[in-house]
């Protein structure tokens, strides 16, 4: 464990490496914190550098007065504030057995972050934060590292606080109007049959296997709608969840053949993916998902299901961009498969 004192954002030399570990947004809100927690816990259980980050710009304000003109905020000024809200987080973190950096980057959050995502294993950040001029890390940027990120990326939402060991909010400022529920020792992944889930399936099984927890793989059917009126029969319906249920089959020896000693437990069920998903969030450790499933379009940056998820959670969400990966060339072998 290092002294975080020991690197405070003023000592940060300018040609700082790029971090290769669990990189976290900080801006001091709440969600912000939860962010942090659970970032620390994670770069203690995978033995790697937690990097902690704030990005700041000097505003400029046009005068409003008869001597037009613009204004701007002192930089020192700001930047003090964003090193005494870094210091206070590494407080924070200061017990778990990590290596620790705090940086202050000058420039957009989101901008400073993605390009950080090019070296770091993970993205951690808030699902939504606070406003003002240190940081606004959170919220549209939450929106935007989950498509562009190079690398995973977890987005916490405060409703979280609790099982993270930080102070509850109230329901209400939560958003959640639903009784608290015990969070099971599981990390569920969401799949549609796509590529892009099939690499989130490996690595939610490798999250999974890392924290001693069981797997959960969940495919959700959409009930019947207007946009499912060419079924012509309920018995087509039937036929459609015993060859998906024969796909899971084959999926899920794949996945054996990979992670042999993982629990898994595959689960086909009937409702709109988004709901599923989300009440899945509320007891799962992690809910993982790929960027773009079958629903997209090609040039689509997130799915609407992984899109609707991220903005109603109740729980950690992964978000796994698409990527090349030796495991899942022999997928096929194992029997039949959705064709992305």
């Amino acid at each position: 464990m290092s002294d975080p004192t020991a690197h405070s954002p003023a000592e940060t030399p300018p040609s700082i490496p790029p971090p290769t570990g669990i990189v976290v947004g900080i801006d001091g809100s709440d969600q912000s914190t939860c962010a942090l927690v659970w970032a620390a816990r994670e770069a203690e259980r995978r033995n790697k550098p937690l990097h902690l980050v704030t990005a700041y710009s000097v505003p400029i304000f046009a005068a409003s007065g008869l001597d037009g003109g613009y204004a701007t905020v002192d930089d020192d000024v700001i930047r003090d504030g964003a090193e005494a809200v870094l210091h206070e987080a590494a407080t924070k973190v200061s017990g778990y057995n990590v290596d620790l950096d705090a940086r202050v980057e000058n420039g957009d959050a989101a901008g400073v972050l993605l390009e950080m995502s090019e070296t770091a294993e993970l993205l951690v950040f808030g699902s939504r934060g606070r406003g003002g001029f240190v940081g606004r890390l959170l919220g549209s940027v939450s929106s935007a590292l989950p498509a562009h990120s190079k690398c995973p990326t977890v987005t916490i939402p405060i409703s979280c606080a609790e099982r993270l060991g930080q102070p509850a909010p109230a329901r209400r400022e939560r958003g959640d109007k639903h009784p608290d529920v015990a969070v099971e020792n599981v990390v569920t992944v969401g799949v549609d049959g796509s590529a892009t889930a099939r690499m989130a399936v490996l690595v939610a099984a490798e999250q999974a296997q890392r924290s001693g927890r069981t797997l959960r793989v969940i495919c959700a059917i959409p009930p019947y709608t207007g946009s499912l009126a060419w079924i012509p029969a309920p018995l087509d319906r039937e036929a459609l969840f015993k060859d998906i249920g024969v796909q899971l089959d084959a999926g899920q020896a794949w996945l054996r053949s990979h992670f042999p000693d993982l629990p898994v437990d595959v689960q086909l069920l009937e409702g709109p993916p988004v709901e599923v998903l989300i009440e899945a969030s509320r007891s799962s450790e992690l809910v993982v998902l790929g960027t773009r499933g079958r629903g997209g379009f090609a040039g689509m940056l997130l799915g609407s299901t992984t899109d609707g998820v991220l903005h109603h959670a109740k729980g950690p969400v992964m978000v796994v961009r698409d990527a090349e990966d030796p495991r899942l060339a022999d997928r096929e072998s194992f029997g039949p498969m959705l064709q992305a």
